[in-house]
C-alpha cells in the first residue's frame, strides 16, 4: 500500500513535573507514518489518545483501530504493536504510569482493566484531558495530584476487573518490595531476598506483586533498569555505557530486553526522540 505521507517519524517527551513525589510518570507526543512499533509490553499503563489518522495494533489477539474520540487504555504487561491505519500516518499522544501510582490511591484494590483497550466512556475522556494538554509545558503538582486521583478513579469505575482468582493478598508486603527492589538495582536481586526485607512467602509475594502491579518483581526491575538506559542515552551516552550503568550484563543484553519492552532498538529510539 502506498503512503502518501511525507512527514518524518518522532517522539517528543513533555517535560516532567519538577517536584513529582510519584514515581516516573511520562508523557508523550508522538507521529508515524507507517509501521510503529514490533510486538513489545511494558510494565506501565499506556494511557491516551489519537489526534488524527487512525492507530492499530494488536492486543490480546484481535486487532484494534483508535481514531480521535476514543481513549486507550494498554493495560500493563500486555503485549500490542502500532501501525498506521491510514495512507496518511497518525499522531497521538500518550501518558506511561506505574501502576504503583495507581495503587496509592486504590489501596490495594486489583489493577483496572479496559478490554480491547479502547473506551467510548466520556468519564475516561474527561479524566485524562490534564496530561493530554499543554504538552510544551510541565503540570503543576497539585493539577498533577487531582488529575492522578480523577483518573485512577475513572478506571476503577470503568473497568471490567482483570480475571483473576486471587482473593487475598498483602498489599504492604507488595508494596515493601517494590520499594526495596527501587533502592537496590544495583544488586542481583532474589524472591528469597525479597522475602527476608517483606516477611513474605517468596510465592505468595510473587503472586501478590503481579496482581497488584501488573508485572513480576523480576520485569519491575528489569523496565526500572531500562528507564535508566533511555535516560542515559537521553544523556548523550553510548549504548554500552548505558547499558553498563543500568546494570545490564552487556549492550547485547540490553538491547534484547529494550526491543521486548518498547517495540524499537536503542538506536532506533534515540534516532526519533526529542528533548522538549
Amino acid at each position: 500500500m502506498a503512503k502518501y505521507s511525507t512527514e518524518k517519524d518522532w517522539i517528543f517527551r513533555a517535560e516532567a513535573s519538577e517536584y513529582a513525589s510519584y514515581p516516573k510518570i511520562e508523557r508523550i507526543e508522538a507521529f508515524f507514518s507507517d509501521h510503529a512499533y514490533e510486538p513489545h509490553r511494558h510494565d506501565t499503563y499506556a494511557i491516551g489518545r489519537t489526534l488524527s489518522g487512525v492507530q492499530s495494533f494488536h492486543y490480546k489477539g484481535e486487532k484494534q483501530h483508535s481514531r480521535p474520540g476514543m481513549t486507550m487504555v494498554i493495560h500493563p504487561d500486555e503485549k500490542h504493536d502500532g501501525e498506521s491505519g491510514s495512507d496518511y500516518g497518525f499522531r497521538y499522544r500518550m501518558v506511561y504510569i506505574e501502576p504503583a501510582v495507581i495503587q496509592q490511591i486504590l489501596q490495594g484494590k486489583p489493577l483496572p482493566f479496559i478490554p480491547q483497550a479502547l473506551s467510548a466512556d466520556p468519564r475516561l475522556f474527561h479524566a485524562t484531558d490534564t496530561f493530554m494538554r499543554h504538552m510544551q509545558q510541565p503540570i503543576a503538582q497539585l493539577e498533577e495530584d487531582d488529575a492522578l486521583y480523577d483518573l485512577a478513579m475513572a478506571l476503577n469505575e470503568v473497568s471490567s476487573k482483570h480475571p483473576s482468582k486471587i482473593h487475598t493478598y498483602d498489599y504492604r508486603a507488595a508494596e515493601r518490595a517494590r520499594e526495596y527492589i527501587l533502592d537496590n538495582l544495583h544488586l542481583n536481586l532474589s524472591l528469597e531476598d525479597l522475602e527476608q526485607n517483606t516477611g513474605r512467602d517468596r510465592w505468595r509475594l510473587s503472586r501478590d506483586f503481579r496482581l497488584l502491579f501488573g508485572t513480576s518483581p523480576h520485569r519491575y526491575m528489569t523496565m526500572r533498569r531500562l528507564e535508566q538506559v533511555k535516560a542515559g542515552l537521553i544523556a548523550g551516552r553510548s549504548i554500552a555505557d548505558a547499558a553498563m550503568l543500568a546494570g545490564f550484563f552487556d549492550q547485547s543484553h540490553m538491547t534484547r530486553h529494550f526491543l521486548q519492552a518498547y517495540g524499537l532498538s536503542p538506536a532506533q529510539w534515540r534516532s526519533i526522540s526529542s528533548k522538549p
